[in-house]
């Protein structure tokens, strides 16, 4: 007995360091279970009711874990975000990217990951005759996520003639390529990326574009955005709200004060009453901002009253962002400003607009949801906002993007947050 008791104990001491060995690999990879982490930042996920200090964890791309007191030692890379938002990646449902219109239209790429947008949609620049020409053109080649509304008419709004004239203005006064079911058809050709019917620019009496757009979302089972104005004679704002529209349409550039549609607040700074009912029935007031539609009186009286924007979204071209309206976060400031919550404002440019377009998946930071996230500062001091008009006013806090991640990767980051120190001793970092 005593000639195995010695074999037997070299075993056993084998046995136990092979148990340890895998014991601590164990360990190591637990300890990596992440991919990157972000750290001590104030995450704000209106569709989860989150609104604390909370670690946020990606793995391949996804939400892995939101909680408070993640270790560090169980992500290879840690992103220190405290003091910062940290919100889902900002949705625009509103800008003009389809380069037809070549005067107007903006790469996406070029505006939208510096905001901390993730996902913008288009607003209604093409058409059922040339979407798939704007997917190969733009959709394809963004890293952004790039959906779109269809325009009723056919050609869209930045159709031009074999000159290179722009025709916008006459093809959406067109009847004829105002074809509710070839718009639905192409629509359900391309679902989730075509999210949504568009009427816009019509200068008619009559409610042709708008009735055809809400039959082309009928047969889709899509929403409809209307950018409704410059009608001669002014057609009935009332009768497009509450009669025409469904819930959960949307209404487009609502702070606008343009000849030819009633704005939505009256000439005593009183919120006319069927906007509100229209409200209260489930129609989306869009902001809109672009070029002229942001009028401060129109935004403070609104406000004063509690009639706040259900969409925070910035009709993005050239003109606008040379303009009063600037970026997402220039508006996100503006609403700051004249009143409006933080939780509000990132409810009302995240987990609303996706839920509008039926994009669920988008806007919140539910584990197993894709790692689209925004990261901000709010920058304290004296800064002015300028509405449609020119007119500034002044306000003293500000959102700055600080990090933007996409699908968990770093597609912008301002001061370098997500970088490491350079080494001035090491030449081949």
């Amino acid at each position: 007995m005593r000639r195995n008791s010695k074999p037997l104990t070299t075993a056993r001491r084998w046995l136990a360091l092979t148990l340890m060995l895998f014991a601590g690999l164990a360990v190591q990879l637990q300890a990596q279970s992440y991919d990157t982490l972000l750290k001590d930042g104030h995450v704000i996920d209106p569709k989860n009711g989150i609104d604390q200090v909370m670690d946020v964890a990606i793995l391949d791309g996804r939400i892995a874990r939101v909680a408070s007191q993640i270790p560090d030692n169980q992500a290879e890379e840690v992103i220190d975000v405290s003091g910062m938002i940290v919100s889902p990646g900002l949705i625009d449902l509103h800008g003009h990217l389809f380069h037809l219109e070549v005067t107007r239209a903006v790469f996406p790429d070029i505006f939208t990951f510096r905001n901390g947008i993730t996902t913008i949609v288009d607003g209604g620049t093409s058409g059922w005759r040339n979407f798939p020409l704007f997917k190969e053109q733009t959709i394809d080649n963004s890293r952004t996520r790039v959906l779109a509304f269809l325009s009723i008419v056919g050609v869209g709004s930045s159709y031009k003639n074999d000159l290179g004239v722009s025709q916008s203005r006459i093809a959406t006064q067109d009847h004829y390529d105002m074809n509710p079911v070839l718009t639905a058809m192409r629509v359900e050709e391309y679902p989730g990326i075509i999210v949504g019917v568009k009427a816009q620019h019509y200068k008619g009496p009559d409610y042709t574009p708008e009735l055809r757009a809400v039959e082309a979302g009928e047969i889709a089972g899509v929403p409809v955005m209307v950018d409704f104005g410059e009608h001669r004679p002014m057609r009935s704002l009332d009768k497009l709200l509450n009669e025409i529209l469904r819930p959960g349409d949307m209404f487009s550039h609502t702070f606008s004060n343009t000849g030819g549609r009633e704005t939505v607040v009256d000439e005593n700074r009183q919120v006319r009453p069927f906007v509100k009912e229209a409200q209260d029935r489930g129609i989306l007031f869009n902001v809109g901002h672009g070029g002229g539609s942001f009028i401060w009186w129109q935004v403070v009286a609104a406000a004063e009253q509690g009639f706040w924007p259900d969409i925070i979204d910035t009709d993005t071209h050239t003109s606008s962002m040379n303009g009063g309206m600037k970026d997402m976060n220039n508006l996100m400031s503006k609403y700051l400003t004249v009143g409006m919550s933080i939780p509000d404002i990132i409810s009302r440019t995240t987990w609303i607009p996706a839920r509008s377009i039926q994009r669920e998946d988008l806007g919140h930071l539910t584990e197993g949801a894709v790692a689209d996230i925004a990261v901000f500062s709010i920058r304290e001091g004296e800064f002015g906002f300028i509405d449609s008009r020119g007119r500034v006013m002044e306000g003293t806090r500000k959102f700055e993007s600080e990090l933007t991640l996409k699908d968990g990767r770093v597609m912008w980051d301002l001061n370098g947050v997500s970088a490491r120190p350079w080494d001035e001793n090491n030449e081949n970092y």
